[in-house]
C-alpha cells in the first residue's frame, strides 16, 4: 500500500514540477538559453570534426580591411563608386557566374554621381541573376514616411498561409533598381535573447504583404523545387534554423581590391566565377557588419548570408523537433531512470547506469543533427529525468526504511502482544545497565505474571487467553512511560524495564498497574467478560543486584512470593 502511495506522490510531483515550469517564464527562458548552449555545442563539434562541408561554388567578394583601406586610398571617399559595382558585376558576368548577390544597400542617390548610379541601374537590368539587399524598419513615421514597394517585390506564397515577423517602415534603396528589378531580398536578422544569431526569417511582413529574405530568395532562385521544402522547415514566426559550416573565413573570401585592380587594368585575375554563386558583403570590423554566431563570436553578415544560401542549396537546414516528441521522450528518460533505481539494487551501479544511459541520449541528439538535422533538445529531458532520479532515490529509501523498520519490529515484536520480545528484554536489559553504571542514575526491573493463567486457559479456551494477554499487555503499555520498555517475558509472563527510576518508584507503578488490571474487565470470546489479576516483583540496579541476569533473580524471587502470598500483589 504505502509502494503504491509513494508511486502516487511521485507522480503528483513530477506533474506539479512540469506546471510550475510551464508557468514559470523566467525558469523557460533560463532553459531555453541552456538548451541553446547545447545547440552551439553541437554545433561546434560538428564543424571541428568536419562533419559540415560548405559549398565550394559559394564564394565571397569581400570589402576586408585591406579593401577598405585601398578603396580610401584609391578613390578616396567609402562608399564606392557605384559605377566600379557595375564594372565588377560586367567583370563576372564574362564567366557565366550562376548569381551576384550583395550583401549592400545602395540608398540615396548621390547627387555628384547621378551616372554611377544610372550605370549600376543598367546593370540590374541588364541581368536577371544580380541580386540586392533592402531592410525593413520600426523607425517613426514623422522621421521617414514608410514607402510603398513595388506589387513585384512581395513573396509569392502559393496559397500558403505565413505569419511573419512584422515591420512598420522600410529603407528604400534606389528608385531606379525598385523599377527594372524584383531581385531584392531583406537583410533583416533574426537573435535569440542572449545576442547569438541562429536563425534567419524566410520572409518578413510589411504593409500586409511578405518579403523574402535576401539568402532565402537568392537560394530558392538557385533550386526553385525546394521552396515548399524549406517553408516546411520554418518556425511560427517564419524563421529557419541555420545549420553552420565553420568559423569565420570558412567560404572562399576574395578581397575586393584584387577585382577592382583587375577592372581597373593594372592586375591580372585568374580566378573562374564560372557557375559560382558570388556574394558580395563587408567583413571588415570597421563596417560593423559582424554577428555572433554559435561557431564563431565575430561573423561577418555576409558569410551569414552564404551559411543560409548554403543549407537552403543543400537541404540542411535545422528543423526543431516537435514539442510532443520531446515530452514523449523525456517521459521515456524518466521510465527508464525510475526502472534503474527500482530495479538495480546497488545505488552506484543504478547512478552509473542511469548517466550511461544520459550519455547515449546526449549522443543520439549529436547525430540526429549530424545526419539527420533535427534539434532535439538535451536540457529538458536531463532535468526531468536528473529530478526522477533525485525523487526515485527517495521513494526507493522511503520504502527500504519502511522494509527495514518492518524487518526490525519482526525481529523484535512479539507477534500476539506486540510487545518487545525476550531477545529484545535481554539487550534493551544489558544496555540499560551500562547506561546506569556510566551516569549513576536508577534502574528498576518489574516482572509480571497473570494469575491461574493456566486454569483461565483450561476453562474459557486458549482464544480467550490469548485475548486476555493481548489486554493486559495493551493496559501496561498505556500507563508507563515513553521511556519503560515493555516487554513479553515468556509464557503468561511480561517484564517493563524503567530507567531513571528507584525502587520505591517503581513500586507505585507496580501497584497502580495491578490496580488497572484488577479493575478493567477482559473481552473474551464468544461475548463474555471476565476480570484477571497480576503478580508482579520488583528489583532495582544496586541494591538487588549488577547484572541482568541478578536483577532479573531477585525480580523472579519477588514476583514467586507475591504469588506465594495470595496473587493480585506487588513484592
Amino acid at each position: 500500500m504505502l509502494k503504491k502511495i509513494l508511486y502516487i506522490l511521485w507522480a503528483v510531483l513530477f506533474i506539479a514540477f512540469l506546471c510550475v515550469v510551464v508557468k514559470n517564464g523566467s525558469f523557460l527562458s533560463f532553459m531555453n538559453s541552456m538548451e541553446n548552449a547545447t545547440f552551439d555545442i553541437r554545433q561546434k563539434v560538428l564543424t571541428n570534426s568536419g562533419a559540415r562541408k560548405h559549398n565550394d561554388n559559394i564564394v565571397i567578394v569581400a570589402i576586408d580591411d585591406a579593401s577598405y583601406e585601398y578603396i580610401l586610398d584609391k578613390y578616396g571617399e567609402w562608399p564606392l563608386r557605384r559605377d566600379m559595382y557595375a564594372k565588377m558585376i560586367e567583370f563576372i558576368e564574362k564567366q557565366n557566374p550562376k548569381s551576384i548577390a550583395f550583401d549592400l544597400m545602395f540608398v540615396k542617390s548621390i547627387k555628384s554621381r547621378q551616372q554611377d548610379d544610372l550605370a549600376l541601374i543598367n546593370t540590374f537590368k541588364k541581368y536577371d541573376n544580380i541580386y540586392t539587399a533592402m531592410n525593413l524598419d520600426n523607425q517613426p513615421s514623422d522621421l521617414r514616411t514608410p514607402p510603398t514597394l513595388p506589387e513585384g517585390l512581395a513573396l509569392e506564397t502559393g496559397g500558403l498561409d505565413f505569419d511573419g515577423i512584422e515591420y512598420t517602415n522600410c529603407r528604400a534603396i534606389l528608385q531606379g533598381i525598385l523599377d527594372v528589378t524584383q531581385n531584392i531580398g531583406m537583410i533583416n536578422v533574426s537573435r535569440s535573447d542572449d545576442g547569438v544569431l541562429r536563425q534567419m526569417p524566410l520572409y518578413l511582413k510589411y504593409q500586409g504583404k511578405l518579403y523574402p529574405q535576401l539568402g532565402y530568395l537568392v537560394g530558392t532562385n538557385v533550386n526553385s523545387d525546394i521552396y515548399k521544402s524549406v517553408i516546411s522547415k520554418s518556425d511560427e514566426t517564419g524563421s529557419v534554423i541555420l545549420n553552420w559550416y565553420g568559423p569565420a573565413g570558412t567560404f572562399e573570401n576574395i578581397p575586393m581590391y584584387k577585382l577592382l585592380k583587375a577592372v581597373e587594368g593594372k592586375d591580372k585575375f585568374d580566378y573562374n566565377f564560372n557557375n559560382k554563386i558570388v556574394y558580395f558583403g563587408a567583413t571588415a570590423a570597421s563596417l560593423f557588419d559582424i554577428k555572433t554566431v554559435p561557431v564563431d563570436k565575430v561573423y561577418p553578415g555576409v558569410e551569414v548570408q552564404a551559411t543560409y544560401v548554403n543549407n537552403i542549396i543543400d537541404g540542411s537546414i535545422i528543423r526543431k523537433v516537435p514539442f510532443g516528441i520531446n515530452i514523449i521522450l523525456t517521459i521515456l528518460l524518466s521510465l527508464i531512470t525510475i526502472i534503474c533505481v527500482m530495479k538495480i539494487s546497488s545505488m552506484p551501479v543504478a547512478f552509473g547506469t542511469s548517466m550511461t544511459i544520459y550519455a547515449i541520449y546526449v549522443t543520439f541528439t549529436y547525430f540526429a543533427m549530424e545526419f539527420k538535422n533535427l534539434w532535439f533538445e538535451i536540457i529538458s529531458p536531463l532535468n526531468f529525468a536528473l529530478f526522477t532520479f533525485i525523487l526515485a532515490v527517495i521513494i526507493k529509501y522511503l520504502i527500504k526504511s519502511r522494509d527495514f523498520d518492518q524487518q526490525y519490529k519482526l525481529a523484535t515484536t512479539d507477534g500476539l502482544t506486540e510487545l518487545y520480545n525476550h531477545r529484545y528484554f535481554q539487550e534493551q536489559l544489558q544496555n540499560q545497565i551500562s547506561h546506569s553504571q556510566r551516569y549513576e542514575v536508577p534502574l528498576s526491573l518489574i516482572i509480571i505474571d497473570i494469575d491461574f493463567f493456566k486454569k483461565f486457559n483450561d476453562t474459557f479456551g486458549h482464544q480467550s487467553g490469548d485475548a486476555v494477554l493481548k489486554q493486559v499487555a495493551a493496559i501496561l503499555k498505556r500507563n508507563v512511560r515513553m521511556t519503560d520498555i515493555v516487554c513479553r517475558y515468556g509464557g503468561e509472563e511480561m517484564s517493563i524495564i524503567l530507567p531513571n527510576t528507584k525502587y520505591d518508584e517503581a513500586v507505585a507503578i507496580a501497584q497502580k498497574l495491578r490496580s488497572l488490571v484488577e479493575e478493567k474487565k477482559c473481552k473474551l470470546s464468544g461475548n463474555r467478560e471476565s476480570n484477571v489479576t497480576i503478580s508482579l516483583g520488583v528489583s532495582t540496579y544496586g541494591n538487588d543486584g549488577q547484572t541482568p541476569s541478578e536483577l532479573i533473580e531477585t525480580a523472579d524471587k519477588r514476583l514467586y512470593n507475591a504469588k506465594n502470598n495470595g496473587r493480585n500483589r506487588v513484592n
